[in-house]
């Protein structure tokens, strides 16, 4: 299993890959792996401001549906489009082509409540 240093993780499972006061969002892959085959990601929170926590969108595995929830406060900037069509790319690449959304972080500070690798590593027992 992957857990990629250069990210931070919520305890939900989902990644944060920040940029300056950009960052990237996905799901894990220990996420995508207990979800099973992904077939529907939605996302409808385009252009809204959505708090730490909160819901942003949810994606629909053959066995469950999952929300998705921010790991930080910020407005979302892009949805990844190509989910639309392929949300299989969650299950093959979840830290690469599977990204799920973009944001502009409106408070930093809550990045510090994150977890590194490590602590995401310990928290799956993987």
């Amino acid at each position: 299993m992957n857990f990629p240093e250069n990210l931070k993780y919520s305890k939900d499972h989902e990644w944060i890959k920040v940029e300056g006061d950009k960052a990237v969002v996905g799901i894990t892959e220990f996420a995508q792996s207990e979800l099973g085959e992904i077939v529907y990601v939605d996302v409808a929170t385009e252009g809204e401001t959505i708090g730490k926590d909160e819901v942003f969108g949810s994606v629909e595995a053959v066995k469950t549906v999952s929300d998705l929830l921010m790991p930080v406060s910020g407005e979302v900037l892009e949805v990844n489009a190509d989910l639309e069509d392929n949300p299989e790319l969650i299950n093959e690449d979840p830290y690469g082509k599977g990204w799920i959304i973009k944001i502009a972080v409106s408070d930093p500070a809550q990045l510090d409540s994150l977890l590194s690798a490590e602590d995401y590593k310990k928290l799956t027992g993987k």
